[in-house]
């Protein structure tokens, strides 16, 4: 008699714990009655297909999907310095490798009148993870100055901080410190200042302030640039 009392104790007590068991322990159904659509909206949805196929670590997704884009750049610069000489400032930035947080950078910028030209790649780790609204990325790169009555030309080596503002290129502001042929005569360093905002999915308005400064002289540009988001 006692065992017996014991095992309905034991099973009374199993009962009540999976009473008490909240609904999301349990296993969760994913057919299209239990979703309460039509298989019709079901077949026409890849989100709703990928979510049936297997629930996706959103958390991670975010924090490893690039919140910023890659970007083709044209625009106009003004150079300050060369006596407001306008000219033209074109490139590429961004481009990532693979799944890593590498990416790859290039630009050309010249003044109209000759007197002013630049050009160069550089390459970027990213050290957070792509999804971050904060990032920094040391640089790597090869770059050609000429101004006024001097150019030089030498291994590029900086640091980026990126802000993101909107995830998805949407909106950002980024400041980048390089220096030219680092411990050298011809040693310059290189402040650029950049703003971007899109207007639709595929295309941005930014504009950059840029200081040159070396031993032989200290210049600026400034420039507007239509960015198209790939």
């Amino acid at each position: 008699m006692r065992g017996k009392l014991s095992i309905f104790c034991v099973g009374l007590g199993i009962s009540l714990l999976l009473a008490a068991s909240p609904a999301w322990s349990q296993t969760p159904s994913t057919s299209a009655q239990d979703l309460d659509l039509s298989p019709e909206i079901i077949k026409k949805s890849p989100v709703l297909q990928r979510w049936r196929r297997q629930v996706p670590n959103v958390l991670e997704e975010i924090q490893n999907e690039p919140s910023f884009r890659t970007k083709i750049r044209l625009g106009y610069s003004q150079f300050p310095s060369t006596g407001q000489a306008g000219g033209i400032n074109f490139g590429v930035e961004d481009v990532f490798i693979g799944q890593t947080g590498l990416t790859v950078s290039a630009d050309y910028q010249a003044a109209f009148n000759g007197e002013r030209e630049a050009y160069g790649a550089d390459l970027y780790y990213y050290l957070r993870p792509l999804g971050s609204y904060v990032n920094f990325a040391p640089l790597l790169g090869y770059r050609y100055l000429q101004s006024n009555d001097y150019s030089t030309n030498g291994v590029n080596l900086g640091v980026k901080v990126l802000l993101v503002l909107s995830r998805g290129g949407a909106a950002d502001i980024s400041l980048t410190q390089s220096w030219l042929s680092v411990g050298s005569e011809e040693e310059v360093g290189l402040t650029t200042l950049s703003a971007g905002y899109a207007f639709t999915p595929h295309m941005r308005f930014s504009t950059d302030i840029q200081l040159q400064n070396s031993r032989q002289d200290k210049d600026s540009r400034v420039g507007l640039v239509l960015e198209w988001m790939p």
